[in-house]
Formats: structure tokens, C-alpha cells, sequence
């Protein structure tokens, strides 16, 4: 009995060890499961952790590329108003520029009023910086000065007491690209018929580039022509159809005829430039000459055969001089 009790109680302790092993298993199993279960969960936290981690950054990347559009907006906004503030400061130069252009000429135009016994009606001119300069380095020069001139000139005349036999026409009236051809004739008519009879009128003419000398001798409808260059000198057209329109319209004022065209006769034996710049002081000179002959020869003095050699630079210099005289006595 006691074996069987003996025996039974080793099948117990045995069946308490299964039970025990069994549960240790189940445990085991359990354990393991939780784990596996708590790994798992741990990585898909980690998991998560991550993909935070990935945002965040591509988040602070975004912040970073948003902040560095702002500092690159920032930087452009900076460039452009140092443009703009470029462009004032350019335009604000510009303007200053153009004030002091604008201011320039103030002080160096001169008005210079020319009497209307001179041209037949008051005539105000502006003598330039530009006219002076240019008068003074012997260069090409202009209407302008020419017209001065003739006003140093009538000076002359009338301390001669010769004003009721030579007249002027202003040039800067009747030269290429003044008026019409229309218009310019009847200036010319205008101061015609206000001769005497024997009066010659002077009128320097330029058809471009080039100066010469009409000398109108109304009442014998005569015209000289007087050309500072050299060879055979051609009369321009245009400026022969103003003087020959000039004179049918004084023809008809005087209730007279008149030739069918009137008489063009070019003086040959007038003194020469030396150069292509010359002419208008020639002109100048030319017109000094005839007035100081009270007889008023100039036909014979610049008849054909006589010395076309230039003038010398005295005699355009007394020219000059004359002008720069008058001028500086009308800016006292």
C-alpha cells in the first residue's frame, strides 16, 4: 500500500512538474508574444518617431527654403531700390544737366536790335556764344554776323551822308531755306521800291554752304553778282529768280514795263578766297570796298582782268575787328 502510495505521490509530483512546465511554457508563450507585441508596438512608435523626424525636417527644410525665398525677395527688393534710387540720382543729374543747359545760353545770348532804316523794319537778332567763337577763329559763320556787320556799316553811310544811295537787304530774310521763294521776292520788292531811283541795295545771299553778293540796281534792273571763289562762277538759280521776281513786282509798283529779264553781270575780278571757309568775310569786305568810293565804281574796281589774288589777312582782320567793335560797344 505504501508502494502504491509511494507511487502515487511521484505521479503527483511528476504531474505537478508537467503542470508547472506546461505553465512554464504558456508563460513563455506568453511572454514572448507580449514582447514580440511590445517590439512591435516599440517599432512602429520608432517607426512614427521617424517619419516625425523626416517631416520636421522637411518642414525645417521648407522653413529654411521659404526663409532663404524671403532673404533672396529681400535682396532683390534691395537690389531694385538701389536701382531706383540709381535712376533718381540719375535723373535728378539729368535734370540738373538740363537746368544748367537751359541756364547756359542765358548767358551767353546777347539781343541785338537792329534799326529799322538798316533793313526797312526793326529787326532783333541774338548773337550767340557759338557766333562769336566761330567769328573769332576764323570758321564758317552765319547769317547772324553778316547782319551785324551791315548794321556797322550803315553806321558808316550815314557819316557819309550816303544812305539815300545804298541800302540793305537783310540776308538772313532771303537765303536758302528762309521763306518761300514767293515770300522772299516780295521782302526784296518791299525794300526796292522804297529806292529813289538810283540806289543800289546789297543783299549777301546764301543758296547753302557758300556765301555771295547781289548788288540790285533797281531803276537800270541791273543785277551785279559778286562770288568769293574761284573759276567760273555760275549765279544760283534760285537766288536769280527772287531778285528777277523782286523786280517785275517793282516794275509793276512804278507803273513801268519793264525789260523782258533783267541784266545779270557777274564781276569777275573780285578778290579770292584761299580756303572753302572764308567766304562770308570776303562778302563782309566785299561790301566795305564798294562803300567807301563815294562814286560807287565798283563795277570797274571788280571788272574782269583786274587782281583776283585773296585778300590780305589785314584787310579781312580790319573787317573782323569793325565787327568785334560794335558788339562790344552794344554789350556796354
Amino acid at each position: 500500500m505504501s508502494d502504491k502510495a509511494s507511487c502515487s505521490g511521484a505521479d503527483v509530483r511528476s504531474l505537478h512538474l508537467e503542470d508547472d512546465t506546461a505553465k512554464n511554457g504558456e508563460q513563455q508563450e506568453e511572454t514572448a508574444t507580449y514582447l514580440n507585441f511590445e517590439f512591435s508596438k516599440s517599432g512602429a512608435l520608432e517607426n512614427q518617431d521617424e517619419e516625425k523626424k523626416e517631416e520636421k525636417k522637411d518642414e525645417e527644410e521648407k522653413g529654411e527654403k521659404k526663409d532663404e525665398g524671403k532673404k533672396e525677395e529681400k535682396k532683390e527688393k534691395k537690389d531694385e531700390d538701389k536701382k531706383e534710387d540709381k535712376n533718381d540720382e540719375e535723373k535728378k543729374e539729368e535734370k540738373q544737366d538740363e537746368e544748367k543747359h537751359d541756364e547756359e545760353p542765358q548767358e551767353k545770348i546777347m539781343t541785338f536790335t537792329i534799326e529799322k532804316e538798316v533793313f526797312g523794319a526793326d529787326r532783333s537778332t541774338f548773337v550767340l556764344h557759338e557766333d562769336i567763337t566761330q567769328f573769332a577763329g576764323m570758321e564758317e559763320i552765319g547769317a547772324t554776323v553778316v547782319a551785324v556787320y551791315m548794321r556797322c556799316l550803315y553806321d558808316r553811310l550815314r557819316e557819309a551822308n550816303m544812305c539815300s544811295m545804298v541800302g540793305f537787304i537783310d540776308p538772313a530774310q532771303v537765303s536758302a531755306n528762309a521763306e518761300s521763294l514767293t515770300d522772299r521776292s516780295r521782302i526784296v520788292a518791299s525794300r526796292l521800291q522804297k529806292t529813289d531811283g538810283e540806289q543800289i541795295f546789297m543783299m549777301p545771299y546764301n543758296p547753302g554752304c557758300h556765301w555771295v553778293l547781289h548788288i540790285v540796281r533797281a531803276k537800270r534792273e541791273t543785277v551785279y553778282f559778286l562770288d568769293p571763289l574761284p573759276g567760273n562762277r555760275v549765279v544760283d538759280e534760285e537766288g536769280k529768280n527772287i531778285v528777277n521776281n523782286a523786280l517785275k513786282i517793282y516794275n509793276s509798283h512804278i507803273g513801268r514795263p519793264g525789260r523782258k529779264a533783267p541784266i545779270w553781270k557777274t564781276l569777275p575780278g573780285t578778290p579770292k578766297q584761299p580756303s572753302s571757309v572764308e567766304c562770308g568775310y570776303y562778302v563782309m569786305r566785299f561790301m566795305r570796298d564798294i562803300i567807301v568810293d563815294p562814286s560807287l565804281e565798283f563795277e570797274k574796281k571788280f571788272a574782269k582782268g583786274k587782281e583776283q589774288a585773296p585778300y590780305p589777312q589785314e584787310a579781312i582782320d580790319e573787317v573782323r575787328n569793325e565787327w568785334a567793335d560794335l558788339v562790344c560797344l552794344h554789350m556796354e
